[in-house]
């Protein structure tokens, strides 16, 4: 290729500072929307889960289910994986869902708002036909959205709208839109589950912190007289609204006193047990979310790990992709092979050892190749024939007609009468 000479080189040459329209205006670009300093289309939790522990649960949840993929793939007839599938909707859920959210963030949207509010509503937004006539329709761009009002056949969705920058509310037929419930709704999100309890405790602990530390003296004023009548009971408040003003306008917050009055300090912490049961509660959310407190901090073993995704991420996956599949493909897809399902890299947890010797395993039983093999610790693939060939290296290969390397030493196999026999 002829290098371009200077002047073509900066006649072609574009800057996002430099070459701005003065023309242009802000107008002709926001589609009629409103302009925000944060992003609309991002979930927002609900206040109370927001503001505690649960929003750190939730998140971890979360970040753990996006990192499966979701994929649109054709089965063979035996029902294995083949390929993906070449579509709108594969792309998707592996590229991207729309014009602000890449594949894994609308899959973390998803599980978010999910466990916020007990289920989700995916909306396929723009599709090759109209889905609500045909069923042979294309998935351009999707969304996740929020149900807030049910109808026999219809469902009301809380949608954000990337064309005018809004969220929206729209009527759809339950059969254009894949409605997905939590199953861990009856721990997270039912009025009396353990984490609504959990999280009413952490409100009422977070209220008597404010009101311990909300700068009260909590003091009690012994007066020289006995407080019974209703003319020491007034002259007692006013004593006590002396103080008050005195301590309000002075500087230094001094006030005085009389001799024979006497002053003792309350300001000291009063025992309660929200903390014990909010202790309780988080060991009981825990044990029936399949979480551990090595799990939150990353400092769990394979076998906790492993626990982990089968009690808890693979039923939220299996739920999503299930939505999916019986609302996105029509029968006649599904019996031509075609489905919707997660995939989850199951040596992410394994260390290098222990990878070596489960290659060499897989590689002698003729499991996988060489190339897969180098795929899982980052190489890249081999330009050799044999190695995309599933074949193990130790055994005598016939067709090439060596026998198994042994060091430097390479012997040719040769057949002779008793092999012959044997065979």
């Amino acid at each position: 290729m002829e290098k371009e000479g200077f002047g073509a080189r900066l006649k072609h040459a574009w800057n996002a500072f430099i070459n701005q329209d003065p023309n242009r205006r802000m107008d002709n670009f926001s589609g009629g929307g409103s302009g925000y300093s944060s992003r609309p289309d991002r979930p927002r939790l609900f206040v109370s889960n927001e503001r505690s522990i649960i929003s750190a649960i939730y998140t971890r949840l979360a970040i753990d289910v996006a990192n499966s993929e979701i994929r649109h793939i054709r089965l063979d007839e035996k029902g294995r994986y083949q390929a993906d599938m070449v579509s709108g909707l594969n792309e998707c859920l592996t590229v991207e869902a729309n014009i602000d959210q890449a594949a894994q963030h609308f899959r973390r949207d998803m599980a978010l708002t999910m466990f916020d509010i007990g289920h989700i509503a995916v909306v396929p937004v723009d599709t090759t036909l109209n889905p609500e006539l045909s069923g042979g329709y294309d998935i351009n761009t999707m969304r996740v959205g929020r149900v807030i009002e049910w109808f026999p056949q219809h469902v009301r969705v809380n949608v954000y709208n990337e064309r005018n920058g809004r969220r929206e509310d729209v009527l759809l037929e339950k059969k254009v839109v894949a409605i997905v419930e939590n199953p861990l709704y009856a721990v997270m999100n039912e009025p009396n589950s353990t984490l609504q309890r959990l999280i009413r405790k952490l409100n009422l602990l977070d209220t008597v912190d404010e009101s311990s530390a909300s700068g009260k003296l909590d003091i009690l004023l012994q007066l020289p007289y006995v407080v019974k009548s209703d003319q020491r009971r007034q002259q007692a408040e006013q004593r006590t609204k002396d103080i008050e003003f005195q301590l309000k306008g002075s500087t230094y917050g001094v006030a005085y006193v009389d001799g024979t009055e006497k002053v003792t300090q309350l300001n000291r912490p009063v025992e309660n047990t929200i903390m014990k049961h909010v202790e309780y509660l988080v060991d009981m959310l825990y044990s029936q979310l399949g979480l551990t407190p090595e799990v939150m901090n990353g400092t769990a073993d394979e076998a906790a790990m492993l626990n982990y995704y089968n009690r808890t991420i693979e039923p939220i996956l299996n739920a999503i992709v299930e939505g999916m599949r019986r609302t996105f493909l029509t029968k006649t897809a599904r019996t031509q092979g075609q489905t919707i399902d997660h995939f989850h890299d199951p040596l992410k947890l394994v260390p290098l050892s222990a990878i070596a010797e489960i290659a060499d395993k897989l590689g002698r039983n003729e499991v996988v190749s060489s190339n897969e093999i180098r795929n899982w610790i980052g190489l890249k693939p081999s330009s050799d024939a044999k190695a995309d060939q599933l074949r193990n290296s130790n055994m005598p290969q016939k067709d090439l007609g060596v026998s198994p390397t042994d060091g430097a030493n390479v012997v040719p196999f040769q057949k002779t009468a008793s092999s012959v026999e044997n065979n």
